[in-house]
């Protein structure tokens, strides 16, 4: 199975949410949307095949939201793609793409919904959260 990952490496969550597809046994392409964005027609595609809107794929805290003054709901989804493709930091994340559709996986645990694969073990997220069992159960906390 083919999966993508538009991925920040910096980012716990997008960290989490590849620990959790490695431990499906699957080895994604990683895409690191911040040094290698997707393109106009790409970038609309993730959102729209995730179900959201471009305000909903953009990315508040830590980027440049404010200062580019994205809060102005007047703006149209033209205007925000093109502050994202300016600046990829304000591409929420992570995306991922699989067989069975987009997510884009906030929290990480989105992505157990489109990898078509079982988990093989244990997983705990990095700030201690028990994800898997050691039977490949999704334990509930």
């Amino acid at each position: 199975m083919s999966v993508i990952i538009y991925h920040n490496p910096a980012c716990e969550t997008s960290r989490n949410t590849l620990g959790l597809i490695r431990n499906a046994g699957i080895e994604p392409t990683l895409v690191d949307y911040l040094r290698d964005p997707p393109d106009r027609a790409t970038l609309g595609r993730l959102i729209s095949n995730a179900g959201l809107t471009v305000r909903e794929a953009i990315r508040q805290k830590g980027t440049p939201y404010l200062e580019l003054e994205l809060d102005n709901p007047q703006l149209s989804d033209h205007q925000l793609l093109e502050a994202m493709l300016a600046h990829p930091i304000l591409i929420n994340r992570p995306f991922v793409v699989a067989a069975a559709g987009v997510k884009l996986c906030r929290p990480s645990e989105l992505v157990l919904d489109i990898l078509g694969e079982p988990q093989q073990g244990a997983f705990t997220k990095e700030d201690g959260q028990h994800v898997i069992d050691v039977n490949g159960q999704i334990h509930h906390e």
